[in-house]
């Protein structure tokens, strides 16, 4: 498979002749063989001006939520302008010595992630200050799932940004142009498309970068959004720190075979559920040993992870209580909510509403997506 960078510059370099061009990037921004798109780029000849960095910067050391202030890149000495720190979407002094950005990020395909919040400020400050974007294409894990709730805009923040499900399965360049109808955006806007990507094919394998310090393999990715919402749950261990984060769910006062068992009685498609134990390496149970379960995605195209992540809080409420979770020190249900994209969801879960009853209102609330997705869609 040839990441879009590569087909940028292999088959389109003529849209970045005589441009002064920026570039948003991080590790993962590699071709196949794994030369970083600064290199590639610089290689070509193309004038780059700017580099820009987004949640856990140009060089991803940030943490999650770490705020990054700008540097300097220190092999071609270019400027790094962080989007995570004090300004998130580009200035007008950031892009004035700038005729394009090139976004070349390792995406999800899912509304919590904060790259496409990235995208959509890049793309609208671009059209603010007439310049070109140009979307370097990768492909995501789960190209064929739309998941989830829509984006209430009540709730709107920067981990729900795009007026989406949470799980929306575009590439960036799909979302793109999404957002460019979404947003009626009158931008300047190229997608380099990637070669020999296939939305039926089985995940890339071979060498992984992590897109951030936690996503660490394509199942980690693939986990995230069914799990990420025990971010706001700290009584709940999700694996962040380990090689299965987004993966497991657990607590060392959990019986792991009775979890497993409240969800068997709720199937699933695309997933398993497996009792598992593990030390837990994130910040609220660093160090115990926790039992809980693990997802084992079976069928990618019919796992449906926000159903799933549901369901698992419903069964967790079911044996211990909503306290066990909602009341537990630390826990954050405003954030829960933002990203969620509604408070819905949680409102209805307290309530004691089935998760089957609570995923059924979703699709009617997507068509209009739906519909201008596939307008979007670039791969079949």
């Amino acid at each position: 498979m040839q990441p879009g960078i590569e087909t940028l510059l292999i088959h389109h370099l003529d849209r970045l002749r005589g441009r002064r061009v920026g570039l948003v990037a991080h590790p993962a921004s590699v071709d196949s063989n794994g030369a970083h798109s600064l290199q590639r780029m610089l290689d070509a000849g193309v004038n780059l001006v700017a580099l820009f960095g987004p949640e856990h910067g140009f060089t991803g050391r940030g943490g999650a939520g770490e705020v990054i202030a700008d540097g300097r890149e220190p092999v071609s000495g270019l400027p790094i302008r962080s989007l995570y720190g004090d300004t998130r979407k580009p200035t007008p002094e950031m892009l004035c010595d700038l005729d394009a950005v090139v976004f070349d990020l390792h995406d999800l395909g899912a509304r919590p992630y904060t790259y496409v919040s990235t995208l959509r400020y890049v793309m609208e400050a671009a059209t603010d200050n007439g310049k070109a974007v140009i979307v370097a294409d990768r492909p995501i894990p789960l190209p064929r799932v739309v998941d989830g709730p829509m984006l209430d805009p009540a709730f709107e923040s920067f981990v729900g940004f795009v007026r989406t499900p949470v799980s929306y399965g575009m590439t960036p360049g799909e979302t793109a142009r999404f957002l460019r109808e979404d947003l009626c955006l009158d931008l300047d806007l190229f997608v380099a498309p990637m070669r020999g990507f296939s939305r039926n094919a089985p995940s890339p394998t071979g060498r992984w970068i992590p897109p951030s310090p936690a996503i660490r393999s394509w199942a980690c990715a693939a986990g995230f959004p069914a799990t990420v919402f025990f971010e706001a749950l700290p009584s709940l261990d999700h694996g962040r720190g380990t090689d299965q984060a987004f993966q497991v769910v657990g607590a060392p006062w959990l019986d792991a075979l009775a979890l497993a068992d409240g969800l068997a009685r709720h199937p699933l498609p695309g997933v398993r559920f497996e009792p598992c134990s593990y030390r837990a390496e994130g910040a609220a149970l660093k160090g115990l040993e926790v039992r809980g379960i693990r997802l084992d995605i079976t069928d990618p195209a019919a796992f449906r992870p926000v159903q799933s992540g549901v369901t698992l809080i419903a069964i967790l409420q079911e044996l211990y209580g909503p306290e066990a979770l909602w009341d537990a020190p630390g826990a954050r249900p405003e954030f829960f909510d933002k990203l969620m994209g509604t408070d819905a969801v949680r409102r209805a879960l307290l309530d004691g509403a089935a998760p089957e009853a609570i995923a059924a209102g979703w699709p009617k609330r997507q068509i209009a997506f739906l519909e201008t997705r596939q307008a979007s869609l670039r791969y079949t």
